[in-house]
Formats: C-alpha cells, sequence, structure tokens
C-alpha cells in the first residue's frame, strides 16, 4: 500500500521535481522512508547537506542552475523549519519557484508544547504566503501539491506544504473520491503570458525609435534571451548594461556590454545611465534608483514576466508584459534601421576607459596580495563551460568587475537577500545539476566561516560521484568583514570595530587536505598564475587560500565627494589601518580621480 509520504513524493515527481535536497528528522521521517524507495528505483536523488540553511539555499539555486523546473528543500518540524527560512527567502525574493515540505508534529500532540512544536504555518506565512498549507488527512495530499507547486511555477515565489508526521505514514488517497467536499486536480503546469498585444509593442517600438541614445538594462528576466537581447540591442545601437543577476546574459567582452550595474558596478554602466534618453529594461528590477537614469532624464520601455515589477523602478512609458525572448523577438522588426552607430562609438570608449582602469587595478602594488589580481587571473583561464557560484561581500564586488563572463557560462548567487553563506550552497547545487561541468565559487572568509567548512563536507561526500571533478573554491582570506568595514568608512565616516570586524585566520586549504580534497594557500603575486594552473589540474575539488589586502577599497562606479570625506574621517579617528587604507587604496587601486577628490575632502575637512 502507498503511504502519504510516497505520494507527497510521487506526485511532486510528476511537476518534475525529482531532486530534494535536505537534511532528516522524526517529524519528516515519512519522506525520507518515500525518498529512500524512490532513489532505490531511480526516480529520484536525495542530497544530504550539513544545514537545513543549506538545503532551501540549494533548491533555490537548482532552479536558477537550470537543474529543475522547481527546487525542493526536506526539512524536520520545528528546527529544521527555522533554519531553512533564510534560503526559502533567497527564493522569494529572486523569484525562484521551491516549495518546501515541512515536517511537524502529530497531530495529536499539536497544541499540547510539544517538544520542536512551532507554529508552522505561521511562520512560513510571510516566506510562503502565496500558499502554504498543512496535510491533516490522506486525501488532501493530492490538491494541496499540486496547489504548490502550481502556484510556485506560475507565481515564481516559495510556498510550503506542512506534513505532521503521523499522517506520513498513513495510506495514501492517491484518487479521492467522486464525493461532495473533495478535489481533483491537475499536475499539468499552466501556460504563462508570452508577448503583450501588438498595439503595445507598436508603442514601444515608437518610443525607442524616438529616442538616438538608448540604454538596456538587462537582468535575470534575460537568461535564454541572448540571441533576442543581442539582435534587439544591435537594432538600436544600444550600450547594455547587467543587473547582477544577468551577468551571464551577455559576453562581457562585447565593447557595448558596459558591465555590471549599481554599487558594485562599473563607470562606463553609470555614463551610460546618466547620458541616455532612451531605457529599455528588460527582466530587471535593479533596485538602486540613483543608479537609473534621472527622472524625466529618459523616456522607458519595460519588459517582464510579471506585470507588478513594471514601472517599479524607473518611470516608464510603456510597460510590456511577456515573456523576454519571446516580446524581445516580436519588437525586432517594429524597429527602425538607420541608426548611425555615433552612440555606439561613445559607450564603446566608456567601456574602454573602465578596461583600463580595471587592469591598473590588478596591476596595483598593495600591502598584501591584491585580490583583484587573483580574481583577474582566474576569469582568464575559465573553461567556456564554467559555472560560478559567488558569495555575497567582497567576493561579490569582484565577481561583479574582474570576472568576464562569455557565451554558456553559467552564474549565480543571492542576488536580491544578498544573504552571506549561500556561496557554497549554490556551488554544490549547481554541481548536483550538472556533474560534468567545471564549478569555481568565490567566496570571503566570512561566508566560508559561516557554513562553507562544514558544506566542504557535503563536497567530500559527494564528489567522487561526479563526471567532472574539478570544483574549485577560492576563499578571498583578508582576515576582516571587509564590505561591512567599508561601509562603515563610507558610510558611516567611523572607525571599524575590531571586535565585530577581526576574523580569525582559518587553514581552509589545510581542512580541505584534512577531508581528502587538494588544497593551497598561497599570498605573494607571483604564486597566483601556478597556483591557478594547479587548481585546474586537480583531479579532485581543490580549496585556494588566498591571504590578500583588506585595504583595498570597494570604489562606487561614481565616487562621490561624501563617501570620500567619510573616509576620511574615519582615518582621523584613529582607524589603525589608516596608512594602509590611504596608501594601499587611494593612491594605487583608486586612480586619479579619487585622488582629486581625496584632496577635495581634505580640504572640506580641515577648512583648507
Amino acid at each position: 500500500m502507498t503511504t502519504v509520504g510516497e505520494h507527497v513524493v510521487a506526485r511532486l515527481g510528476e511537476w518534475g521535481v525529482r531532486r530534494f535536497y535536505g537534511y532528516p528528522g522524526d517529524g519528516i521521517g515519512g519522506v525520507m522512508s518515500a525518498l529512500r524507495k524512490a532513489v532505490d528505483a531511480g526516480d529520484a536523488e536525495f542530497v544530504q547537506v550539513r544545514h537545513e540553511e543549506t538545503a532551501a539555499f540549494a533548491a533555490c539555486a537548482d532552479v536558477k542552475y537550470g537543474g529543475s523546473p522547481i527546487g525542493c528543500a526536506v526539512v524536520t518540524s520545528g528546527p529544521g523549519a527555522i533554519h531553512a527560512l533564510n534560503g526559502l527567502y533567497d527564493a522569494k525574493l529572486d523569484h525562484v519557484p521551491v516549495v518546501a515540505l515541512l515536517g511537524h508534529t502529530a497531530r495529536n500532540a499539536q497544541g499540547s508544547g510539544y517538544y520542536q512544536e512551532v507554529d508552522l504555518l505561521n511562520l512560513v506565512k510571510d516566506v510562503a504566503g502565496a500558499y502554504v498549507a498543512q496535510v491533516s488527512e490522506p486525501s488532501q495530499v493530492r490538491h494541496v501539491v499540486d496547489r504548490a507547486a502550481r502556484i510556485a511555477l506560475a507565481h515564481r515565489t516559495v510556498t510550503a506544504v506542512v506534513l505532521p508526521s503521523d499522517v506520513l505514514v498513513e495510506d495514501a488517497v492517491v484518487e479521492p473520491p467522486d464525493a461532495h467536499g473533495y478535489a481533483h486536480t491537475s499536475a499539468v503546469p499552466s501556460t504563462t503570458a508570452t508577448v503583450p498585444p501588438a498595439a503595445a509593442l507598436r508603442e514601444a517600438a515608437a518610443l525607442l525609435d524616438g529616442c538616438e541614445k538608448v540604454a538596456v538594462l538587462a537582468g535575470a528576466g534575460c537568461l535564454g534571451a541572448t540571441s533576442e537581447l543581442t539582435a534587439v540591442a544591435d537594432r538600436l545601437d544600444a550600450g547594455v548594461a547587467k543587473a547582477l543577476l544577468g551577468k551571464a546574459v551577455l559576453d562581457d567582452r562585447l565593447p557595448w556590454v558596459t558591465g555590471s550595474i549599481g554599487l558594485l558596478g562599473t563607470r562606463a554602466s553609470w555614463d551610460l545611465m546618466r547620458e541616455c534618453d532612451g531605457l529599455l529594461i528588460v527582466g530587471s528590477t535593479m533596485p538602486y534608483s540613483d543608479f537609473y537614469p534621472a527622472p524625466g532624464q529618459a523616456r522607458a520601455v519595460q519588459i517582464d514576466i510579471d506585470g507588478a515589477n513594471c514601472g517599479l523602478r524607473y518611470d516608464t512609458d510603456v510597460n510590456l508584459v511577456g515573456d523576454a525572448q519571446q516580446t524581445l523577438a516580436a519588437l525586432l522588426p517594429l524597429l527602425r534601421t538607420d541608426r548611425d552607430g555615433s552612440w555606439r562609438e561613445q559607450v564603446g570608449q566608456w567601456t574602454h576607459a573602465w578596461r583600463e582602469q580595471s587592469a591598473a587595478r590588478v596591476r596595483a602594488k598593495t600591502h598584501e596580495l591584491n585580490p583583484e589580481l587573483v580574481v583577474r587571473e582566474l576569469s582568464d583561464r575559465l573553461p567556456d563551460d564554467a559555472m560560478l557560484a559567488v558569495d555575497c561581500g567582497t567576493a561579490t564586488s569582484h565577481f561583479a568587475r574582474d570576472v568576464d563572463l562569455r557565451p554558456g557560462m553559467l552564474a549565480s548567487l543571492s542576488g536580491t537577500l544578498l544573504s552571506m553563506g549561500g556561496g557554497l550552497p549554490y556551488a554544490i547545487a549547481a554541481k548536483t545539476a550538472h556533474p560534468d561541468r567545471p564549478l569555481f565559487a568565490l567566496v570571503g572568509d566570512g561566508a566560508m566561516q559561516m557554513n562553507g567548512v562544514n558544506e566542504l563536507i557535503t563536497v567530500s561526500r559527494y564528489w567522487q560521484t561526479w563526471e567532472n571533478p574539478t570544483f574549485v573554491v577560492l576563499v578571498l582570506n583578508n582576515r576582516d568583514l571587509s564590505f561591512v568595514t567599508w561601509e562603515m568608512r563610507a558610510m558611516v565616516g567611523d572607525v571599524p570595530f575590531a571586535e565585530s570586524q577581526d576574523l580569525p585566520d582559518v587553514p581552509y586549504a589545510d581542512w580541505a587536505r584534512l577531508l581528502g580534497m587538494g588544497g593551497r594557500r598561497i599570498s605573494e603575486p607571483g604564486e597566483v598564475a601556478g597556483l591557478w594552473e594547479e587548481a585546474l589540474a586537480a583531479d579532485r575539488p581543490f580549496v585556494v587560500d588566498a591571504v590578500v589586502d583588506a585595504n583595498v577599497p570597494l570604489i562606487p562606479p561614481h565616487l562621490t565627494l561624501e563617501q570620500v570625506v567619510n573616509t576620511a574621517k574615519s582615518q582621523l579617528k584613529g582607524d589603525p589601518a589608516a596608512p594602509l587604507v590611504i596608501a594601499d587604496g587611494l593612491r594605487e587601486a583608486v586612480g586619479a580621480p579619487a585622488r582629486g577628490l581625496w584632496h577635495r575632502a581634505k580640504d572640506a575637512i580641515t577648512g583648507g
């Protein structure tokens, strides 16, 4: 006889859910038993991670890297569900369909203050607000699972199914009776809006044709639409800036691609947005409004699969609700073809200037190993089919600016939640989804200490099952929570608090070797090239422990006087790193524009 747990797993399988990330517990035991049978039959795959947060992060990333149509995290009752919340919020904020299976206290004990009993329906009602339901009777399974999966797909969000432990082991009702009060639902996904009405497309084309200097902002919604986006950008003679989650959409080496946008973006993207008279936003809700064109500067068209996202960040004139690929294809033939190329020539000059500045930063002499040198040397050696998983912090900045993604590469991170600790879970999910492709994780030492060292145990458990063993983890080890340190200097103008910012110096490469993997620590520029050759040639996962300079500044693309003044104030308050910040940062890494602002900052502070 089929159990409720088996019915849940089988019904999710009809929705295309074959891979489950999780950690066991008695509250979810019936699902684990069902997964054992499904795995033995070749119908499912279960990945045991070290922490429920990782399970939820990995379920989200599995979808981002194209492994599954719906991600699934399986966790147990109160503590497991609480742990999973962070990864589930990552999925919600980045609009990724994930179904969470949450084990729960047995029905007869609910409300008694039983051990591990938490009000799960209230706990997850925000993160899974689109749909959360408890299965309290076997005949509910079919419609609850179907609705959870359908809504997760249709709204690109998180849903949750709460499963009391005693219900999971009862006999399933696979086919609900044909009687009043029972639901008969379908496991067939719903279609989505694809192409806007013809009149709206013509209106958008007329607006864009009336602009001479068009900028495009491309986000994660453009993934899979590279050809169509390229054709429209070429027809508009446009420059294209990329939101962080859309970095893999276009080749970073193209002269009209200005790179990332926002606080971690490029000066070329800033100039593009501040000089354009027309804006086309495709599949992006990049949140920094000050990095869009100034209010009233540009006329704007937005394309998004979700109409609620349109006009959210900029005062758009035409909003097209539809799939990016199909909408761009429908828009292309409506656009004029007589552009003269002068605007793109200007964009190319900005891009070239930014790349020259980037090369200078990479070559800059720093007190300790320059982190940008380490990342740039990796970028130049990435295989064509590389996958990148990036954690949040300084690693994000170096990924945004120093990694050139090429066609066919995959890359992602916690893009909106910007949670530390997502890098290794993302890497594990990417490699699980594509075990034949090489994987590179960029992680700061803070995130590595948060959960990365533990998830290396997961890597050590599974790597020998991978077709391609290349799994390289770069740890940017500067013994400091440096992204926050720079925020304190530049945004608050205060001296960093050593007790909150300083990190222990952990031997990450030694830990990897202890787990049976490869690893090496480096601290000198002359070691970098050979290190990457060794890591790429390794026959097993490899951890690069790069001891890098914490005082290389994270410079916004348009350095402001206020930010330099605040940084200067922090130095005058006695920042112990002041000499290194000034010498290594402003003199070497920042360049002439920042030096000019630095002198103005000194005048503003001293009155001279």
